[in-house]
């Protein structure tokens, strides 16, 4: 499409300001703005605004009524059948020694909230050797590989402020050992920010206030990028779907996958106990006859803080954002349609922008709106959803915050206390204080053992044992 068949095509929509500085800008911005505008859905953007804004009634609390605890599969040492988690690891680890699972990191952030400048995946996690979140996956995903015979792809969702710096990082460190061939990127889809009445925010003359998706647009980018096919030419019908965050993350977990198989399901996800009442992280329920995870905003505090016979919270199942997708089912979600539709949600912003004559303005209060998909939102869709328990001692320790909970500080400490577990099962002598901390900083490669079997078996192998009463790293 020509630049003026776009101008065109924005005024017909209403949105004919987004070019009101075009005279003035030079053939570069023009082919950038130009660029932007050309991945816009005008429709949508307009179905958006009606529906969450112009028609909206204010964001409702789901009712008592409406809500029920979700089922998951319980772990062995609470109570699950043990025989089931064996039959599950068995069809898991057929699976991946046939090549049909595949990671799937959503790596679009940037460290900004870690007071750290660069993608998040870059940021330095592990406790000895400061290894970037991206090389404990990279290493991760590598064993698994080498464990079950058979390379693992990993496809790995960037966004259009990373990009660029997230594939120099990875051509920079060899792919962390991984094959050119085996690891895919492509870029998070955006949005534009509207204002209330509607109409697309600009950020500078030659640019518009554009945002990422949210996660759940990582179905539409899969599909829009190619990668699914990628998968298909490769025989992968499993993804295995985990933020950047998280270090702590079994990238690819074969009782999962086994689980995931044996309930022919479409789409399956991990939970942890809730910590307490208050924990903020979203809650697997069923609703209106569906699985759903239900944010915790929207669901009633009673009910967040009652329990059962035994003094459990009733609502326990709390999401960690750790999923397994089947590649057909994120195929029929991206081409969308109202039967099968993810929802977008509203968040309501304070928008850095442009007055009518172009000059910057930083607005004191909330002035526009961005739009999101969740992924989670996928699982009233799927064919037998199911929810398998984690330990989180063995899953999950995101790094979200500088200092306090969720920090740098707090998950190498969680890391240290999971190699020390580890070591002490496999009848290594470390001593470990009352919280499970060892001694002296300590740090395992996923290359030297994964989980504990694997540490287990690598740890045998080792003679002389190494000094324990120093820092030590195992690779």
């Amino acid at each position: 499409m020509s630049h003026a068949e776009l101008i065109t095509r924005f005024q017909q929509a209403g949105q004919g300001h987004v070019f009101a500085f075009w005279a003035d800008l030079s053939p570069p911005q023009q082919h950038a703005l130009a660029d932007q505008a050309a991945e816009i859905d005008l429709a949508e953007i307009a179905r958006l605004h009606r529906r969450l804004v112009a028609e909206a009634t204010g964001a409702a609390t789901a009712s008592a009524s409406e809500l029920a605890p979700a089922p998951y599969i319980a772990l062995p040492g609470n109570g699950g059948d043990a025989a089931q988690w064996a039959q599950a690891r068995t069809a898991g680890e057929a699976a991946l020694r046939a090549g049909r699972v595949a990671a799937f990191t959503v790596a679009g952030g940037q460290g900004t909230r870690l007071g750290f400048d660069g993608p998040k995946g870059t940021f330095q996690v592990t406790p000895v050797q400061a290894k970037p979140l991206f090389q404990v996956f990279a290493e991760k995903i590598l064993a698994a590989g080498r464990r079950y015979g058979r390379p693992i792809h990993w496809f790995i969702m960037t966004s259009h402020a990373n990009h660029d710096e997230t594939t120099a990082f990875f051509a920079g460190h060899a792919n962390f050992g991984l094959s050119n061939e085996h690891v895919h990127f492509f870029r998070q889809g955006r949005l534009p920010a509207v204002a209330h009445d509607g109409k697309i925010m600009l950020e500078a003359k030659d640019a518009m206030a554009m945002s990422p998706d949210g996660h759940g647009g990582s179905l539409r980018a899969l599909h829009r990028s190619g990668a699914l096919d990628v998968m298909e030419q490769a025989g992968v019908d499993i993804l295995s779907y985990f933020q950047v965050d998280n270090p702590l993350v079994r990238c690819i977990d074969a009782e999962f996958v086994g689980h995931h198989l044996l309930a022919q399901s479409e789409m399956s996800s991990k939970m942890v106990p809730k910590a307490y009442a208050e924990e903020k992280v979203g809650l697997f329920c069923v609703q209106n006859d569906k699985l759903a995870v239900v944010e915790y905003s929207d669901v009633p505090m009673e009910l967040q803080r009652e329990t059962d016979a035994s003094g459990a919270l009733r609502f326990s199942a709390g999401s960690i954002a750790i999923h397994l997708i089947d590649r057909e089912f994120a195929r029929r979600m991206a081409a969308g349609g109202e039967a099968v539709e993810l929802p977008f949600h509203r968040a309501d912003k304070k928008i850095p922008t442009l007055d009518a004559t172009g000059n910057p303005v930083k607005p004191a209060k909330i002035n526009g709106v961005k739009f999101e998909l969740f992924v989670f939102d996928a699982l009233p869709f799927a064919r037998n959803p199911i929810v398998i328990e984690t330990a989180r001692a063995d899953d999950f320790s995101p790094v979200k915050n500088a200092d306090g909970v969720d920090s740098p500080e707090t998950c190498r400490a969680d890391q240290q206390r999971q190699f020390a577990r580890w070591l002490r099962a496999a009848g290594a002598e470390l001593f470990v204080d009352a919280a499970g901390m060892p001694q002296h900083a300590l740090e395992i490669s996923p290359l030297f053992g994964y989980d504990a079997e694997t540490v287990a078996e690598s740890w045998r192998r080792l003679v002389p044992s190494p000094n324990l009463q120093q820092p030590l790293y195992l690779s």
